[in-house]
């Protein structure tokens, strides 16, 4: 599997051991009432899809597993932490990568949990993914999204979430933390002035691959992760009070709030029509449409981005201004921070955002005398225009933008100029100065147009080799600390698996059982697993004793309780 090394950051090692009894017990209890309650109301590919895939029901998968399960698929796995950016998401899914979250929800969050984590990257994305058309869908998306253009806004919501959602899986987390992380991230939600392109596709995203349900709208059946990962909103989203829409590109005027339960979800036929629909949603982004609707996303955005010009110029890098004739035609762009230049993707040499550090700028358009750019010139007529090496020459463009200056080299691709540097240039747009000789070399860029703006960089690997990315960032923020604060608990867990393997000791069960009401350990989980083991076995008298407390547990009217009754009800 070749991953970019930009990606690389993001991945880290599963570190299988560290998961704790607690952990493992979550996970069964989890697949034991999803997998019931989806025998009839899951997509028909879900239970062929966790075998295909490598979910096993009794114990937390292997992410490795996973991965050379997937490789079937042409798909593969990484491990990796929780929240990542976006953009980032979305590149490793357009590679065929599924990055699945190594954290495993707290067994007080079981219910439900806004953090990314096995349960829901696991058991909710990779089984579906073994339905053809479903997982064309996910490259499509991935692609598309990939080119999205996220704005500063965006990326400081998603931080906030990113920090909410640690603190909230924080066993040690203050009260005051909590509210504080949420203040944070209600001034980032309110702070947002527009819908950019990524979060229009974030709600495509949401609404599909997240929320998704499919098939007829009187009768849906599941397939979003976030449904098939969460023991309460799986149950309560086919109810009549959550409303069922018909799916079409009009999700996106439709937004949503992680942290609760959705009012409405959208039903799409089939998966070929996700496909088709996103086709749609393509055809009105910049990646498509370039020109001024493409440089304003950009502008707008405040993020890396880049500008593709005719012949196949890409120029990555914050966009600070750009300026158009009365045509509304691009006759000058600007980039402020480190810049690249590249084509077909690849960076150009000596073009790096090493040497572009403080920003780039370039006119564009037609030669005045010619009427057409540099790079469609005849060789009579480079002549003419004394584009020599080592000439001093002066550039009339057609929308009064004049340069002079030495020409110092003159870079070519497939036989056309795409890149002139100058010496002592001098670069004028009417009365402004848009270049100066102190400023040092000037390097003309020889396009006309721009065809396509998109969000990203146009080489990765090398843009991000000069200009890391803060690591910091992408650190695990709250460290497992489960097995210390519940240390007597974790191990009770670990003395019934151990009493259960290989063979059933019921009467060291029982010792165990009874050791737990002598110290006062009043845990619902623990309970339950005292009946799993036993497979419910209601005629040993504390195994019912146990299974009646449990179900006079699950007569409240919460989320716990009704996922705690229906994984009784699954004995039966």
């Amino acid at each position: 599997m070749i991953i970019p090394n930009h990606l690389k950051q993001y991945i880290v090692n599963q570190d299988y051991e560290s998961y704790t009894y607690i952990d493992q017990a979550t996970w069964r209890f989890i697949m034991k009432v999803s997998t019931n309650f989806f025998k009839k109301n899951a997509d028909e590919i879900y239970f062929e899809g966790l075998k295909k895939t490598g979910i096993t029901l009794n114990k937390i998968p292997k992410i490795e597993s996973i991965d050379k399960k997937l490789s079937n698929f042409g798909w593969r796995a990484v491990c990796v932490r929780g929240f990542i950016p976006p953009n980032a998401f979305m590149e490793f899914q357009s590679l065929k990568i599924l990055p699945i979250a190594a954290d495993m929800r707290s067994h007080k969050n079981i219910t439900y949990t806004p953090s990314p984590d096995i349960a829901h990257e696991a058991a909710g994305h990779a089984p579906i993914i073994a339905n053809e058309d479903y997982s064309e869908y996910l490259i499509n998306y991935g692609e598309i999204a990939s080119k999205a253009i996220i704005s500063s806004e965006d990326l400081e919501v998603y931080y906030a979430i990113r920090n909410l959602s640690d603190i909230k899986e924080n066993i040690n987390a203050k009260k005051n933390e909590v509210e504080k992380a949420n203040l944070k991230l209600e001034k980032a939600i309110h702070s947002t002035t527009y819908l950019s392109e990524s979060a229009i596709l974030a709600r495509m995203n949401w609404w599909t691959v997240e929320y998704g349900l499919i098939g007829e709208i009187n009768n849906p059946k599941i397939y979003g992760a976030g449904l098939l990962s969460s023991v309460a909103e799986s149950e309560n989203c086919l109810k009549k009070e959550v409303k069922k829409i018909p799916f079409s590109i009009d999700c996106i005027n439709y937004d949503y709030d992680i942290t609760e339960q959705q009012p409405q979800l959208f039903v799409t036929p089939n998966y070929k029509f996700l496909s088709k629909e996103l086709k749609k949603l393509a055809k009105s982004m910049a990646f498509n449409i370039g020109g001024e609707y493409g440089l304003n996303i950009a502008k707008k955005a405040k993020t890396l981005c880049t500008v593709v010009l005719d012949d196949n110029i890409h120029i990555s890098g914050k966009l600070k201004k750009y300026i158009t004739n009365q045509k509304k035609q691009i006759i000058f762009i600007s980039f402020n921070g480190p810049t690249q230049i590249g084509t077909n993707k690849k960076q150009l040499n000596n073009h790096g955002p090493d040497y572009h550090f403080e920003g780039y700028s370039s006119p564009l358009g037609n030669l005045k005398k010619f009427g057409k750019p540099i790079s469609k010139l005849s060789n009579i007529e480079l002549k003419q225009s004394n584009i020599i090496k080592n000439k001093i020459i002066k550039l009339e463009f057609e929308d009064d933008i004049i340069l002079s200056g030495k020409i110092m080299s003159i870079l070519k691709n497939n036989s056309k100029i795409i890149i002139i540097t100058f010496e002592n240039c001098t670069l004028k747009y009417r009365d402004k100065t848009l270049f100066e000789p102190e400023w040092g070399n000037f390097d003309l860029v020889c396009g006309s147009k721009v065809t396509s703006v998109y969000g990203g960089v146009c080489d990765s690997s090398k843009y991000f080799s000069k200009v890391p990315i803060d690591n910091k960032k992408y650190e695990k923020l709250n460290l497992n600390n489960e097995k210390e604060i519940d240390f007597t608990l974790n191990n009770f867990f670990k003395k019934i698996k151990e009493s259960s393997e290989p063979e059933l000791n019921i009467n060291e069960l029982k010792k165990i059982y009874l050791d737990t009401n002598n110290k006062g350990i009043n845990d619902w989980l623990l309970k339950f697993e005292f009946l799993q083991v036993t497979n419910c076995n209601l005629k040993i008298k504390w195994i019912k004793s146990i299974f009646d407390d449990l179900y006079n547990f699950s007569s409240k009217n919460n989320d716990l309780s009704r996922a705690i009754r229906r994984a009784l009800n699954s004995f039966n």
